[in-house]
């Protein structure tokens, strides 16, 4: 099957959580069951709202108890997931981080309002990606030394 196993998960968040300048790219396995605490995360990047895949089994037994799967199953599902993913971020009351969603249907579809009323207080700001980089820099408070080594290695 697709994905990673629970020791190379654990072994790619051991090397996360050691290093320094460490981006990790994960998908659904990360979404639940990390404990990553600290500056060590400070970003989380979402590719694509965590909809549910329509095709899988267990997925399809539960939308078919609805009258309308999609909004009042998938969407709060996918709700749900999003919100974990804003919680893998933000541990305790001295965490600070951004959460970065590049899915356009955030702002383009009905549902994406659903979305943004589900999550906890925060700042939200729209935008070309070009700008997202210097948004982080100037909310997590990258100092200038920081900023200049931010901008060799990009």
């Amino acid at each position: 099957g697709q994905g990673i196993d629970e020791s190379s998960r654990t072994r790619l968040l051991d090397a996360f959580r050691r290093g320094s300048r460490v981006a990790l790219f994960g998908t659904n396995a990360f979404w639940e069951g990390i404990d990553v605490v600290g500056h060590a995360l400070s970003c989380v990047v979402v590719a694509r709202l965590p909809f549910a895949v329509p095709s899988d089994p267990v997925y399809a037994a539960r939308a078919e108890q609805f009258d309308d799967p999609f909004n009042q199953y998938a969407v709060p599902q996918a709700v749900l997931r999003l919100k974990q993913g804003f919680g893998r971020l933000i541990r305790s009351r001295s965490d600070r981080g951004a959460v970065v969603v590049l899915d356009r249907r955030l702002v383009t579809r009905f549902y994406g309002q659903v979305f943004l009323r589900s999550l906890p207080p925060c700042t939200i700001k729209q935008g070309p990606i070009r700008r997202t980089g210097s948004e982080i820099e100037d909310w997590l408070g990258v100092s200038s030394e920081q900023q200049l080594a931010l901008e060799a290695v990009r």
